[in-house]
């Protein structure tokens, strides 16, 4: 335990190391439930609960890589220019969809289930990228940290069931496909849609910038 506190890299080398075989395992299986991320946070937690490591310890180092997160958002700009000319009225208006339809998921569901404001507003950004979210949820009076569990429990679901939805309502044009996953699962959903195609990829990506910006 004394190592662990004085280590400063154990945090971002649990993280890194854990994501790494995740990505190797969805390699080898190439099955949806093997998503990097996934992985990733079952052996974290499998080993912080194994060696009865603190959560504090761990994150004293795993903290720096939560720094990188906002300028990574930033970084959405980039394809949002390139990609600027395909935000007709009917793609953006696809996106609105999205977000209306996710804002009144979450309003039907906390009625039914009579959430508190707080409990709301802390649902609310779960399907946008997650610096926009918490910031979201934090001006809204929400549980930011239970923000960030709702919205990447959303891009897993979203990145595991992406290809059987589209199968499933028979979605067949890569920019539809593109459009729904990334106003739905935002960068986790995206990853999955650049496996599906580079105009997949892309639409996904441009459409996290629309969503995060609509909500």
């Amino acid at each position: 335990m004394t190592f662990f506190e004085q280590s400063v890299f154990f945090g971002v080398s649990v993280s890194l190391v854990s994501y790494g075989l995740g990505v190797l395992l969805q390699k080898k299986c190439r099955l949806a439930l093997c998503n990097p991320l996934l992985i990733s946070v079952a052996v974290t937690i499998a080993l912080l609960v194994t060696a009865r490591i603190d959560y504090d310890v761990y994150y004293e180092g795993a903290k720096y890589l939560s720094y990188l997160l906002t300028p990574a958002t930033v970084c959405l700009a980039v394809p949002l220019y390139e990609k600027l000319a395909l935000l007709h009225k009917a793609i953006f208006a696809g996106i609105f969809a999205g977000v209306v339809t996710t804002l009144c998921s979450v309003l039907v569901m906390s009625r039914l289930f009579h959430l508190s404001h707080e409990e709301y507003v802390t649902l609310l950004p779960k399907s946008i990228t997650t610096a926009i979210g918490m910031g979201v949820s934090e001006e809204l009076g929400g549980y930011v940290t239970l923000t960030v569990a709702m919205i990447i429990i959303t891009g897993i679901f979203g990145n595991v069931t992406a290809v059987a939805v589209c199968r499933l309502f028979h979605i067949t044009d890569p920019i539809a496909k593109g459009v729904g996953i990334g106003s739905a699962a935002h960068a986790l959903g995206t990853a999955k849609a650049i496996e599906l195609g580079e105009v997949e990829g892309a639409m996904s990506g441009l459409s996290i910038v629309v969503a995060g910006l609509l909500t």
